[in-house]
């Protein structure tokens, strides 16, 4: 049996066990990530809808995901490839191809600063992001990282210098909520971790999804942006409608009176405050 170290959860795995990402696996004895150098989608998008509001607006990114997650949120928006396995059809494309294929989008008419990793949870795929972050680097180009945070931080340090922006998606500023993910009991911990070593590293936006009757009251959204402006102030906060997903389809989107009284309750602490998916 293997304890995998990338997360929270410390998956304890027998030989050819697969871990709660669906994206890890006892192979030989060692933790190995199965969806290295897979990819289920790829896009070349504006970066400001990673999100990010603060960093080098008006360009775009190259987009990639792979398959599987650390979290089993029942609203997730990308439920299709985030809940798959290994099953799931991809594209091989090693951390070299990555970084070219960067490179050739520079060169094109609406260019590219660089790769973000998003679509699924990028961290549980930690040694393709890693890799393929240092030829990044070295061909000066951006990484990005759209996470959910749930990484150690052994693990999260070892990435910087080589990342340069995350949107970390804070999804709420209780632990029960995270319960309802599928979340270890210290997840919410671990994520305001993961924020505080990001903000003093690279550069950080963080997103907070309003899932109607969950996580939407003024008091959690107080708590929250209180606790951001604690680290810093200027970190930017979107604050993004719901609409029934996967699971959760007996919830109406968010209602647009409570999004902006959320949005308020956070300008109180953060000048940055942006609304999404409205």
């Amino acid at each position: 049996m293997r304890v995998c170290p990338i997360c929270p959860h410390h998956c304890q795995l027998d030989e050819n066990q697969l871990g709660f990402c669906r994206a890890r696996k006892n192979i030989n004895n060692q933790i190995v990530p199965i969806n290295f150098a897979r990819i289920t989608s790829a896009a070349l998008d504006p970066i400001e809808k990673k999100p990010l509001a603060r960093f080098f607006p008006g360009n775009w990114i190259l987009s990639i995901g792979s398959f599987g997650c650390n979290l089993k949120c029942p609203f997730c928006q990308n439920h299709g490839i985030s809940q798959a396995d290994e099953k799931f059809p991809t594209q091989q494309i090693t951390p070299e191809n990555l970084r070219d294929l960067a490179l050739d989008l520079q060169k094109k008419d609406r260019g590219n600063l660089g790769v973000a990793f998003t679509y699924n949870e990028p961290l549980i795929g930690f040694e393709f992001v890693l890799k393929s972050a240092k030829l990044l680097r070295q061909s000066n180009l951006k990484t990005v990282l759209v996470t959910n945070g749930m990484i150690c931080e052994k693990s999260l340090r070892e990435l910087f210098p080589y990342v340069d922006a995350m949107n970390i998606d804070l999804k709420s500023f209780d632990q029960k909520f995270y319960d309802w993910c599928g979340a270890p009991s210290n997840a919410l911990e671990t994520i305001k971790k993961a924020i505080e070593i990001s903000a003093q590293n690279c550069h950080v936006e963080l997103t907070t999804l309003i899932v109607t009757g969950a996580n939407d009251s003024i008091e959690l959204m107080d708590s929250e942006a209180r606790w951001i402006a604690s680290i810093d102030r200027e970190i930017p906060l979107h604050i993004s409608r719901f609409f029934p997903k996967f699971q959760v389809t007996d919830r109406p989107p968010t209602d647009l009176r409570r999004l902006y009284d959320l949005v308020r309750t956070a300008e109180k602490y953060l000048p940055n405050v942006f609304v999404g998916n409205v």
